[in-house]
């Protein structure tokens, strides 16, 4: 079945709202053998009729978000029910809702707002538990005349919307796909390959089967590789696909290296510190964005100064003047006082020129030392160079620094 997405909103197409739907919607839906075909954006106002009218030649499912509301830009819904050949009929449930929701913040009930109580003629009312407008729900008409997909109208705002999908779209969805065949997606997360190596390796000899199909999406030093096929096929070729791709292999669930390292650390009652100075918390901030790392992570140092470093980790002074606050000297010190300072098994740190200014022809913008100190063992350090923006420098020097804990706990 094909099925689209029609986005309304003049915000989606000014950059003033980031457009999630498509995203989420994707995932809500795959596991009933649906998968969206296109996604579509259009402005308030006219614009919606062709943006819906386009739809129906090629949809059998289609999914109309935003435009609901109460201003007269938000034509949804007398736009399709126009389309439609529908009437609309004003329905006193959805008006005694909004009147008790509002009654409830304080809020007036505006005549304006009588547009969110009409309702075409055959449309299911679904029900909206945190906003004022209601969604719509069409269903298929086949009739050579008026032939139409199955229609959802949805509010614009996730939190609006993603609850009445879950609660009242979901179960359409599932009586509407009972008899398509659900496939299952699996996604490998790879680090330190790119995506051709990836390919190079196992994508190849997999891409091969028409059974199975084979996905890379590529971030900086990261690849997902993905495979779409029946859960027993993927079950078949997942050990070659393990080993193929070896130490590189992060997860087989998709998980990023911070979820990976928290679990790892947890299942052997380790612990962790870390020491920034050119990531400014980026390490710290990725590792306590995973559930469950306050088990392993009690604190983390951001000593951008020379001055911070000595304070806080007990640098000496004269490595950074004989040898600089960028470089390797420095990067084991920094790891060396932040675990010592926590009585953490490891810490990381990170030590770079991050640009772009600040460089010069001996350390020049991109060069960063990492180094994991350790319990028990000689710290280590990896020199690198990221010659890039500000902001991916910092994700792949994270990502480095991660990386190397990574292995260390293989």
């Amino acid at each position: 079945m094909i099925v689209e997405v029609l986005n309304v909103g003049t915000e989606l197409l000014l950059g003033e709202v980031v457009n999630t739907h498509a995203g989420w919607l994707a995932k809500q839906i795959f596991p009933l053998g649906l998968r969206i075909a296109r996604q579509t954006t259009v402005p308030d106002g006219p614009a919606i009729r062709d943006g819906v009218l386009e739809a129906f030649d090629r949809a059998d499912i289609l999914f109309v978000t935003g435009g609901l509301g109460p201003t007269t830009d938000d034509i949804t819904r007398e736009v399709v029910a126009e389309l439609l050949g529908r009437k609309l009929e004003a329905n006193q449930e959805i008006r005694a809702a909004i009147e008790a929701r509002l009654s409830a913040r304080g809020y007036a009930f505006l005549d304006r707002m009588l547009r969110q109580t009409m309702v075409p003629q055959g449309a299911a009312v679904l029900r909206n538990s945190h906003g004022t407008a209601p969604g719509l729900y069409f269903p298929r008409v086949s009739h050579p005349s008026s032939a139409s997909p199955h229609i959802f109208l949805l509010p614009g705002p996730p939190r609006e919307l993603q609850p009445m999908f879950r609660d009242s779209v979901l179960p359409i969805l599932q009586e509407i796909a009972q008899n398509l065949d659900a496939r299952e997606c699996r996604t490998y997360r790879v680090v330190g390959l790119g995506e051709s190596a990836v390919e190079q390796m196992v994508g190849l000899q997999l891409s091969s089967n028409p059974d199975i199909e084979v996905g890379y999406c590529a971030r900086p030093n990261e690849v997902d590789f993905r495979l779409i096929a029946q859960s027993d096929i993927l079950d078949t070729v997942e050990p070659g696909v393990i080993e193929a791709l070896g130490k590189y292999l992060v997860s087989s669930n998709g998980e990023g290296m911070e979820a990976s390292i928290v679990a790892s650390l947890t299942a052997r009652n380790l612990s962790l510190s870390t020491a920034e100075s050119c990531t400014g918390g980026l390490l710290a901030s990725r590792i306590t964005d995973t559930p469950g790392s306050s088990q392993i992570f009690n604190q983390g140092f951001i000593t951008y100064s020379n001055e911070a470093k000595v304070d806080l980790l007990g640098v000496d002074p004269t490595l950074l003047k004989e040898f600089g606050a960028v470089s390797e000297s420095v990067a084991r010190a920094m790891a060396e006082g932040a675990r010592e300072k926590v009585g953490a098994t490891f810490a990381l740190s990170i030590t770079g020129i991050a640009g772009p200014d600040g460089g010069s022809p001996e350390k020049p913008v991109g060069l960063v030392f990492i180094a994991l100190a350790r319990e028990g063992k000689e710290t280590i350090c990896r020199e690198a160079r990221f010659p890039t923006d500000r902001l991916t420098f910092k994700q792949l020097a994270t990502q480095a620094a991660l990386d190397i804990l990574r292995l260390e706990l293989l």
